[in-house]
């Protein structure tokens, strides 16, 4: 299957010659409930300008027929301008209309318009998904960002089911001569990118709201607020909570940014099979059903879906009003957005712990990101799409939000907002790039942001600052900062300017570890000398970064490291306890920690902690650390152990309470190798022995039967009699998963084929088929090394971008173990990835960048376990 590439190059080319004024497309969706009717009818019509009469241009269109082609009133021969994914126009006028109809493809991937059939009632529902560039495989268009034009949607689709897309609906009629199904036509978009329109159609259930706000000349602004999800879910539908939200998110907003909300309405639907957490579309948001709570949720589950509406709700302004010119520039949107969604919960929600959250998780993705042989400056070299699909990744995301919030106190929170609405005023509806960007927020600091961008954006990698003390009679006489960063892309030496708190603790009277001072200082090059603290009693915890200022890795002293080591505890502020875990967590990942050190640390600690998504982070690190990072010889008793003081746990939790189900599902997953827990698993299932207060829902009860069909206790005819009580989406992967978890090489052999040389799984389905197939012991996957490697180029070639990367990804043979006096880099499945990269030179640069990052995480894991063996 071709990707349909396209290059920066090209884009220029085509945006230097073009401008385009309007869309009109058409789309028939009266086939979409025959599942063997594999596409629909799709008909776009396009007025543009051409800058140079007579030159040629092409448009984009991911197919599965193109009917005709007409340009300027001639009709030009399909088999003659048509090549693959591209339509060719030549000898265009000054101005340009062009017709193009053909037939579109329903989608299985998530990408262009995906087509699910609910298990629970066979109903059909679509929605559409194009970031980056899959607009061309619903209607044809120029497919890149900087061609903005206003679009106006005409959607045939079966009578009864909702219709939607950016803008609101302008007119419904009957389908002359077809009863039973409408034609809707809605009103012209905003002018706007190819990538954030949109289109929704099925039996949706659909909530509605508003929400209003006097302007500054006394006018009224009313934002018609809507809500949708699938039938079978509206009854776990929380919409008013989901309201209540955007609406603190509306007010937020419109007051940071004094520029009213821009595209009329603001509807949020939550669809299923969905590849991200959610899409900006203006008008209309879609987001994953996992936000449609149908099993007992945690607050840090409520937090996580309130982060992404504000993410989302961010995009409106960072990425829809004003967009990037070319993907180089994405972080201008995802960065800000990421930024903007915590800073919205701190201020605007119930959720004022989002820093933490923000320090704990989204850091801690962008410190692995940046660590990785493939990390990129925040400002990407974006060579072409393929590219760009790769780069939404934890430095687009959490490293530009990790920067951007440093930039905040660097220039001062005044000058950033500022520079925020000049920014929008100045390019409302346009495109930008870093130079843009610059200009606003210089002016409004004063400063000449040149240099911090050179350092901060333009450079990979992250620096790694650790203190040095020097004492005097148990006093202290010097604190040095010692910073080492090389960028790995150049191999350069890159030490960066960082603002940042050195804190220090002690205990108090009660006990608790509480901050005795603090020194705030620029860093600058390798070695900055911390002012102040010569003669001050040496604290027994230095922390550097204290308050999560500054993008970096710290290391603790020794006497710090044996404080945290011995009363983590204890201290009291929640976000330095969080900086103490990240550290922590990060000598784990670099060998400095042996694994059985920081499970310790998670057992002494972990259940003193208050915030819930703490806690579940700490659990996943746990995990990670437990089957990857701990010396195949000491991983049984290590499991046991950890299985052992989960169950504990799980049964001295408060009943009903979000630790509760965080202890069981950690059980779970750790169950999945750990045979001896099997009865115990199984007595939560019968309800024999259920812990008080213990939600034993479908979410729960399918991770249970998962590590019970992991280790051999769970036949078909118990799986099967599972999901008889749960036919729902869920159920049927959850269901999937559970299958292909059977330590059968039978079992592993289909679930091979259906995820590699199968073309029938749905994206969904394909990631619990990959799960349950590497749920097993290494014993069972070690054939399939070889296959991955001969099969791969196979895979990108025949699947769509999205569904080949999961399986290249997903199938990596990460699971290995270290030999006794092996080195990391002579093991077997090390080698074969290097012969592998070496003999496939020209292979396509995303599909090398997914082995060579894979490669990394099992080299780190290798010399983990090499460093906790000696």
């Amino acid at each position: 299957m071709t990707h349909g590439n396209l290059s920066r190059a090209e884009a220029r080319t085509r945006s230097e010659l073009i401008d385009v004024d309007s869309y009109d497309v058409s789309l028939d969706l009266r086939s979409a409930e025959d599942p063997d009717i594999p596409g629909y009818a799709s008909k776009t019509v396009i007025d543009f300008s051409c800058s140079s009469p007579g030159a040629e241009t092409f448009l984009d269109f991911i197919h599965g027929g193109v009917e005709s082609v007409v340009l300027n009133g001639e009709r030009l021969d399909p088999a003659a301008v048509v090549d693959g994914s591209r339509i060719r126009l030549p000898g265009l006028q000054r101005r340009n209309r062009a017709t193009v109809a053909g037939t579109a493809l329903y989608s299985r991937s998530g990408e262009g318009l995906h087509r699910f059939t609910d298990p629970a009632d066979g109903k059909t529902y679509l929605y559409t998904q194009y970031e980056p560039a899959d607009a061309r495989r619903v209607f044809a268009n120029f497919e890149q960002p900087d061609l903005k034009g206003v679009f106006t949607f005409t959607i045939t689709a079966p009578s009864g089911w909702q219709v939607a897309s950016n803008a609101p609906l302008a007119s419904v009629e009957e389908l002359p001569g077809a009863p039973g199904f409408l034609v809707s036509r809605f009103e012209p978009t905003a002018r706007i990118s190819t990538y954030i329109t949109t289109v929704l159609a099925g039996p949706y259930h659909r909530a509605q709201d508003s929400w209003e706000r006097t302007l500054p000349d006394g006018s009224g602004l009313q934002v018609p607020l809507g809500a949708f999800c699938r039938a079978a879910l509206a009854d776990a539908f929380d919409a008013d909570r989901i309201f209540a939200t955007t609406k603190q998110g509306l007010d937020f907003f419109h007051d940071l940014f004094e520029y009213p909300y821009p595209f009329g309405k603001y509807e949020q639907a939550f669809v299923p099979e969905y590849n991200l957490g959610a899409m900006e579309n203006p008008g209309l948001v879609t987001f994953t059903e996992k936000y449609v709570f149908t099993s007992r949720a945690t607050v840090a589950q409520y937090q996580a879906r309130a982060n992404t509406i504000m993410h989302e709700m961010a995009h409106m302004w960072f990425g829809d009003l004003v967009t990037m010119s070319w993907w180089d520039d994405l972080w201008l949107k995802e960065s800000f957005a990421d930024y903007m969604g915590s800073l919205a919960l701190v201020e605007a929600t119930e959720f004022t712990n989002a820093w933490v959250t923000f320090a704990n998780r989204r850091k801690a993705w962008a410190y692995v990101q940046d660590q990785l042989p493939t990390t990129h400056p925040i400002v990407a070299d974006i060579v072409d799409l393929e590219a760009a699909k790769q780069n939404f990744d934890g430095i687009t995301y959490a490293k530009g939000a990790s920067v951007l919030k440093q930039l905040v106190a660097y220039v001062g929170a005044d000058a950033f907002t500022a520079a925020a609405r000049r920014y929008f005023r100045q390019h409302e509806y346009a495109n930008t790039s870093l130079a843009d960007f610059l200009a606003v927020i210089s002016g409004a600091s004063g400063r000449d942001m040149g240099g911090w961008a050179a350092a901060w954006l333009q450079t990979s990698g992250i620096s790694a600052i650790t203190p040095e003390l020097e004492y005097d009679g148990g006093r202290l006489a010097a604190v040095r900062l010692v910073q080492e960063a090389t960028d790995p892309v150049t191999g350069l030496p890159a030490e960066r300017p960082h603002r940042l708190r050195v804190g220090l603790y002690d205990f108090d009277a009660e006990g608790a570890l509480v901050r005795s001072g603090s020194v705030e200082l620029d860093v600058a090059g390798r070695v900055t000398e911390v002012p102040g603290l010569a003669g001050r009693p040496e604290p027994a915890l230095l922390l550097v970064n204290d308050e999560d200022l500054s993008y970096v890795k710290v290391r603790f002293d020794p006497r710090s490291l044996q404080t945290v080591l011995a009363s983590l505890d204890r201290v009291a502020d929640p976000l330095a306890r969080a900086l103490c875990w990240s550290t922590l967590w990060d000598m784990a990942r670099d060998g400095l920690l042996d694994a059985e050190s920081y499970l310790a640390a998670v057992e002494r600690f972990a259940r003193s902690e208050t915030d819930n998504g703490v806690l579940q982070m700490l659990l996943d690190c746990a995990r990670t650390a437990l089957e990857r990072y701990a010396p195949a010889s000491e991983r049984d008793r290590l499991r046991r152990r950890t299985a052992m003081f989960l169950r504990a746990q799980l049964e001295a939790a408060e009943p009903g309470s979000d630790h509760q189900l965080a202890w069981a599902r950690c059980l779970a997953a750790v169950a999945r190798a750990d045979p001896a827990g099997a009865d115990y698993l199984a007595a939560l299932l019968d309800g024999s022995s259920v812990p008080e207060g213990l939600a034993m829902d479908a979410d729960l009860r399918w991770r249970l039967w998962q590590a019970l069909a992991a280790t051999g206790h769970a036949d078909p005819s118990r799986l099967e009699a599972e999901l008889e009580r749960d036919l729902t989406a869920s159920g049927r992967a959850g269901f999937t998963a559970a299958m292909g978890a059977r330590p059968d090489p039978a079992v592993k052999a289909k679930a091979w084929q259906d995820a590699v040389a199968g073309s029938q799984l749905s994206n969904e389905l394909l990631d619990a088929t990959i799960d349950g197939f590497t749920a097993a012991g290494h014993g069972l996957l070690a054939p399939y090394a070889e296959q991955y490697f001969q099969g791969i180029e196979d895979v990108w070639q025949r699947q769509s971008i999205e569904l080949a990367s999961r399986v290249v990804r997903g199938l990596y043979p990460l699971q290995q173990d270290l030999a006794e006096s092996q080195a990391p880099e002579l093991h077997p499945v090390v080698v074969r990835t290097d012969e592998w990269l070496g003999r496939h030179p020209h292979a396509p640069a995303a599909l090398r960048r997914i082995v060579v990052e894979q490669q990394d995480h099992l080299l780190r894991a290798l010399r983990a376990q090499q460093a906790a063996a000696k």
